[in-house]
C-alpha cells in the first residue's frame, strides 16, 4: 500500500510540475507575442516592454487564448496595423515552440 501511495504522490508532483511548467511557457509566449506586436505598432525599448507585460495581463481576463488574441488584434488594428487572425494565430504557435526552447534551456 505505501508503495501505491508513493506513486501516487510523485504522480501529483510530476502533474503539478508539468502544469506550472506550461504555465510558464504561455507567459512567455504571451510576452514575445507583445514584444512582435508592439514592434509592429511601432514602439521600443520601455514602451515595448510595457506592452508586453500588458498582453501577458491580458491573459487573465478569460481561459483560453480569445483574450490575448483580442487585445493584440484590437491593438494592432487600433494603430493602423492591418493583420488578419490567421497570421496572429499563427505567430501565437511559433512563440510557443520559441517559448518551450527558451524554458528548457533555462532549466
Amino acid at each position: 500500500m505505501t508503495q501505491f501511495k508513493d506513486r501516487q504522490k510523485a504522480f501529483e508532483a510530476k502533474f503539478q510540475r508539468d502544469q506550472e511548467f506550461q504555465f510558464r511557457v504561455k507567459a512567455r509566449r504571451n510576452r514575445l507575442l507583445g514584444l512582435w506586436a508592439a514592434e509592429k505598432i511601432g514602439l521600443g525599448g520601455q514602451d515595448a516592454e510595457a506592452y508586453a507585460k500588458e498582453v501577458v495581463a491580458s491573459d487573465f481576463d478569460e481561459p483560453g487564448d480569445n483574450d490575448v488574441m483580442r487585445k493584440v488584434v484590437d491593438d494592432l488594428q487600433g494603430n493602423g496595423v492591418s493583420m488578419d487572425d490567421t497570421a496572429i494565430r499563427k505567430q501565437m504557435g511559433i512563440l510557443l515552440e520559441t517559448a518551450k526552447e527558451q524554458m528548457a534551456e533555462e532549466a
